[in-house]
């Protein structure tokens, strides 16, 4: 894994690099702003962006649109402090695959990365019910026509992407399928939804009310 950091301080960027170094990760570059990132990225195509939130010249959420509309292969992981549930809302509309904690204990750290390269956000599910508690609309809001092509499968997937269940192998594990299968159903989700990452299919979920908010019950074999 190339990965990019993007932050504002100098001593973080430091111990950021320093920790991915124990496992391996190759940092590529270093930015001290969302407009350095975009032209580092340009130039080294890392594979992760980790982006901090608040800098100069131009913010996380800035850079991170930017980027999501010009370089859409690279994953940008959003790192900071803030747990403000509107800053959450706004980094997976953006286009961010993940939204991490600053204070999170390493393994959980380095777990979330190997998930992103897997295709998988990092979003804990603490994080998605901050999102529907922001998101969310009433129950009368009509469903978008698109909402109705979802399979009774595809609905059983949403179902657990919402409730934090955004591992592959988890989500094989609980639908009693291949993992293939798991791909080729969040595939078909993201299309029929017209998004690019699970991340911004569970606010998408979330804000027309295509789940009902309780825990997926456990699933039977596939039809």
């Amino acid at each position: 894994m190339r990965v990019l950091i993007c932050d504002d301080h100098a001593l973080w960027r430091d111990g950021l690099r320093s920790l991915l170094e124990t496992r391996g990760i190759e940092t590529v570059a270093e930015a001290r702003n969302g407009r350095e990132a975009i032209e580092l990225a340009r130039r080294h195509q890392p594979d992760v962006v980790l982006m901090d939130l608040f800098m100069p010249e131009m913010d996380g959420l800035s850079a991170t649109r930017e980027l999501a509309a010009e370089l859409p292969g690279i994953k940008v992981v959003m790192l900071t402090f803030t747990e403000d549930d509107a800053h959450l809302v706004e980094a997976i509309r953006a286009g961010a695959q993940g939204y991490l904690i600053k204070n999170l204990e390493a393994e959980q750290f380095f777990a979330a990365l190997e998930g992103i390269t897997r295709g998988e956000p990092a979003l804990a599910p603490g994080m998605a019910r901050k999102l529907l508690h922001q998101v969310a609309q009433p129950a009368a809001v009509r469903r978008p026509p698109a909402h109705s092509d979802l399979t009774e499968r595809e609905r059983e997937v949403l179902n657990l992407l919402v409730e934090g269940v955004t591992s592959n192998k988890e989500l094989a594990r609980r639908l009693i399928v291949t993992e293939n299968t798991v791909k080729y159903h969040v595939r078909n989700i993201m299309e029929k939804l017209r998004l690019q990452t699970r991340a911004q299919v569970v606010a998408h979920a979330l804000r027309h009310g295509l789940v009902d908010g309780s825990p997926a019950p456990q699933l039977g074999r596939m039809r």
